[in-house]
């Protein structure tokens, strides 16, 4: 019965680190632009019923990637130092456990939408299309960060539509503002990568961008901070949103300086700073319409 037990025990461990459940930067950055939206298409006071639909979904949603995810990677990720101890890689869970619990966390996510309306659940699917191709796109393409942050921002016109919102061009400059912070804080992250993706012949955007990666980052930061001030200027929005701006803003050129060198550890470090980007402009629009609506 003890062995039963510590079986028991080591497989949970094992699927909760496939989910990577005991690392939340991902559940934080996939969180922070669903809270923008929530606010904003509920001009402050999100639906109770939609707002925990949606937070539960973001937690579901991101655990399946990252299964799906290591499930894409399992005959790559022995060869990258960052991912050899991972649970498929290691031979704690087998693939088909991976696949099953996949299909469970997709079903949860799928009655976790029919609580919604029709509208929303039609455009789920396009959510779970990215979601699970995303993993794949790295053997065909040099930018399967952008299927990631095209992924990573599919809540936003979800959101729009769950509360009856019409998807005008103010949820579009939100989709593609996250998406160009998306592909910067995914780029930084395979920067931390790139050697090893070189020699698998894994391919991202560092890949890509070479000797530019910094300098596109930096674009891409910008034209994020571009598109909401733009929102801002369309929605009337008050000083805490644009200080909120001001100090993501500082916060990039902070990154900026952490991968001026591409050292592996400090990439990764900004990598995780964009933590506190989304959370900074979640705090900017919650105060806008908290407290000056």
């Amino acid at each position: 019965m003890d062995n039963l037990g510590q079986f028991s025990t080591a497989k949970l461990n094992a699927y909760w680190r496939l989910m990577r459940a005991d690392k939340p930067i991902g559940i934080y950055l996939l969180l922070w632009p669903c809270v923008w939206a929530l606010w904003i298409a509920s001009q402050g006071v999100p639906e109770l019923h939609i707002l925990i639909v949606f937070l539960l979904g973001v937690v579901v949603m991101r655990s399946a990637g990252c299964v799906i995810n290591d499930y894409a990677d399992r005959h790559v990720d022995g060869l990258v130092e960052r991912s050899a101890t991972r649970p498929l890689v290691a031979g704690e869970i087998t693939e088909k456990e991976a696949l099953g619990l996949f299909l469970i966390l997709i079903f949860c996510a799928l009655l976790l939408v029919l609580t919604l309306s029709w509208q929303t659940v039609v455009m789920s699917v396009g959510g779970l299309v990215l979601a699970t191709i995303y993993p794949f796109m790295k053997r065909y393409t040099h930018l399967p960060q952008v299927v990631l942050g095209a992924a990573f921002g599919w809540s936003i016109p979800m959101v729009f539509v769950a509360t009856g919102q019409s998807l005008n061009w103010v949820v579009w400059a939100l989709y593609f503002a996250n998406l160009a912070w998306t592909v910067a804080y995914d780029t930084q992250y395979a920067m931390v990568d790139k050697n090893d993706d070189i020699k698998v012949g894994v391919k991202s955007t560092a890949i890509l961008f070479g000797q530019y990666d910094k300098f596109i980052i930096m674009l891409l930061q910008l034209f994020c901070m571009v598109l909401l001030t733009a929102v801002a200027v369309s929605l009337k929005l008050s000083w805490p949103f644009y200080l909120s701006l001001i100090i993501s803003l500082g916060l990039f050129l902070y990154q900026q300086g952490l991968i001026k060198d591409r050292d592996r550890g400090l990439c990764f470090k900004a990598f995780l700073h964009n933590h506190y980007v989304g959370l900074t402009i979640a705090i900017g629009v919650i105060a806008h319409y908290s407290f000056f609506n």
